[in-house]
């Protein structure tokens, strides 16, 4: 814009000597108008006339595009701006989630999240990826055209991504022992990228293709697993089976095929129950059943979180032990209706009306071979004393699990040595009290296994520790022997050492006395966290 030149004041000389030009003071009254009277008036005009001129310039100058905005026009300024605001910054952290998702490829996506689902189905494009960073399991992904071959325990992946190599795993949750992995079956995931397989057609049945003899619906992916190595063992076919398929596939809710190695019949019998509350379809036995399967996609191997254990920061939905209880909960109780929905177990309520007062009752889980109890007949006596209605629970393999669930959802309290039996935990309402008594030299795979799963789910979690004097080792080494002082020392040999000495050839006897003061703690607990029910009615409704 022109700039206008500053004012200085007029000399005596002249009236006008600036560009805009000042008039000159009035002429004293007693002086006639005459001829110099034109000349003040036409120093007056020419100010007018040089601002008049001037503004008419400016308007001109200004495109009349910039004056009348159209609403076309007002919506591509705003657009612009939108535009350049994105390109120069990202205002919260939504846009910047966006952008990263518009911009990452699947090959830029870790496998993990393919096997958790955070990545999402997809479509289109094939994936085959393992993730092999967990200490406890390797587990890979499949996505697109996936074709069982159980004549070679093979999967095939065709249309796989260029330059995919073949994947072996063991499907199972144990792999940092290698003499048990040993005996997993072994299945091969062979990809076929696109050139070697584009001549085969639909209407031979794919001359390179092995034909599907089964096409299960899309969006319905295959879970594939193990049932060998220590199934056989009630603790581990929860902690290294159950659980782990339970966070594998509990969020496909029902919508998943289990294909299964070294499948066994008693297995899913005994467990039944479970799976028909994480699968709508028929298990798939890979060994023999010969026919090819196909599908969509595919996960080979289970996610394991640890001990006994679903740690909601690693499920997608926030999941927990709680809820996996819930699904036994749903799988064996008898009383439930089979299609409602799972809920967790209310806190444990009394069995017992107002105002008559009832012992809690207290199962004691007993062993034939080792760790065996063997003072029980006085442990019975001294529950009795401590206010409980104990009950002996002599498990042998055939024990229907609907029978020990029925027990044990019922019961306020548990009673057991360490070992497999413990697991059975998990059928227990929370607030009920479970006590381990914990042999020499098994102090911390008492409180990994059990006391801290425990505690998570809600149970009091109390500890027997069995003193030197009380264990059977005593007698056989010596009461001053390192193996009955000093038990790390043998621990530090390893697990089987430890397990040889100190699961294998060790018996108890428990100070009841001492034993008597935990009993007391536990009524002391139930008291407190449980009320009398109005009437004999259940609690669960209050308590929820």
């Amino acid at each position: 814009m022109m700039q206008l030149p500053q004012h200085h004041k007029p000399s005596a000389h002249s009236c006008c000597s600036s560009w805009i030009r000042r008039s000159p003071p009035p002429s004293p009254p007693h002086k006639k108008p005459g001829g110099g009277g034109r000349s003040r008036y036409a120093c007056r005009l020419v100010p007018l006339l040089v601002l008049t001129v001037y503004s008419v310039v400016t308007v001109l100058r200004i495109p009349s595009s910039s004056l009348v905005v159209s609403p076309a026009d007002s919506e591509r300024v705003e657009r612009r701006e939108d535009l350049e605001a994105l390109k120069t910054h990202l205002p919260s952290n939504q846009n910047s989630l966006e952008a990263r998702e518009e911009t990452r490829s699947v090959a830029s996506l870790p496998c993990s999240a393919f096997i958790s689902g955070e990545a999402g189905h997809g479509e289109g494009e094939g994936v085959l990826c393992c993730d092999r960073s967990h200490y406890r399991s390797d587990v890979c992904y499949l996505r697109g055209d996936v074709r069982t071959d159980p004549s070679t325990s093979s999967v095939l992946l065709y249309n796989a991504p260029c330059g995919s190599a073949a994947e072996k795993v063991r499907p199972y949750t144990r792999k940092f022992e290698d003499s048990i992995m040993s005996t997993i079956d072994e299945v091969t995931i062979q990809p076929v990228p696109a050139p070697y397989n584009a001549s085969a057609s639909a209407s031979d049945g794919g001359t390179l293709r092995r034909r599907c003899d089964v096409r299960h619906p899309r969006g319905v992916p295959a879970v594939v697993f193990s049932t060998g190595g220590y199934t056989g063992n009630v603790y581990h076919e929860f902690s290294d089976g159950l659980i782990p398929l339970f966070v594998t596939a509990q969020r496909f809710a029902g919508e998943v095929v289990f294909v299964v190695l070294e499948y066994h019949y008693w297995w899913l019998g005994r467990y039944g129950a479970v799976l028909e509350q994480l699968t709508n379809y028929k298990v798939v036995d890979f060994r023999y059943d010969r026919r090819v399967h196909c599908f969509d996609e595919m996960i080979v191997g289970l996610r394991i979180h640890g001990e006994l254990v679903v740690d909601p920061k690693l499920m997608p939905n926030g999941k927990s032990i709680k809820d996996f209880q819930a699904l036994l909960h749903q799988g064996y109780s008898r009383t439930m209706a089979s299609a409602s929905p799972p809920v967790p177990l209310p806190l444990a309520p009394p069995s017992r009306p107002c105002p008559r007062p009832a012992k809690p009752k207290l199962l004691i889980f007993i062993r034939k071979k080792n760790r065996v109890l063997l003072n029980l007949p006085h442990v019975v006596t001294a529950c009795r004393r401590a206010g409980f209605a104990p009950h002996v629970m002599n498990l042998r393999r055939q024990t229907p699990l609907p029978v020990i669930h029925a027990a044990l959802a019922s019961a306020d309290a548990m009673v057991a040595v360490h070992g497999a039996a413990v697991t059975h935990f998990l059928f227990m309402r929370p607030g009920s009290v479970l006590l381990q008594i914990v042999p020499v030299g098994l102090d911390w795979a008492a409180d990994a296994f059990y006391g801290k799963p425990a505690q998570q789910l809600g149970l009091e979690y109390l500890e027997y520790k069995v003193a030197p004097e009380e264990s059977s080792l005593a007698a056989e080494y010596g009461l001053n022997s390192t193996v009955v002082r000093t038990p790390w020392v043998i621990s530090s040999r390893g697990w089987w050492e430890m397990k040889k000495v100190y699961m294998d050839r060790q018996n108890v006897t428990v100070n009841i006395k001492r034993f008597s003061e935990l009993l007391r703690a536990a009524r002391t607990h139930l008291q407190n966290t449980t009320a009398c029910v109005k009437g004999g009615a259940t609690a669960v409704a209050a308590l929820r």
